[in-house]
């Protein structure tokens, strides 16, 4: 049997395998280490502004966030 994970270490892997499932899927290679990097840093970048998650109501996660409520909250005055 394996070791407890952590939950972290559960999103490390996820994350991964959504970037190699949507960034990576049918590329064979890129032209030089620069493109590589481009196409590594702008996938997060799509991902939390313009990919749409079923999670979020098909939103993403930047327009779920601006549609929260701020929550009201009070303090009781100390006694």
């Amino acid at each position: 049997m394996g070791a407890v994970v952590s939950s972290g270490e559960n999103a490390a892997e996820s994350f991964n395998a959504a970037f190699k499932r949507e960034a990576l899927k049918g590329r064979k290679g890129w032209s030089s280490e620069h493109e590589a990097r481009l196409d590594a840093f702008r996938w997060p970048a799509r991902c939390n502004t313009r990919r749409r998650h079923s999670r979020l109501g098909q939103r993403s996660p930047i327009a779920y966030e601006n549609g929260l409520q701020p929550a009201v909250t009070t303090l009781a005055q100390a006694a």
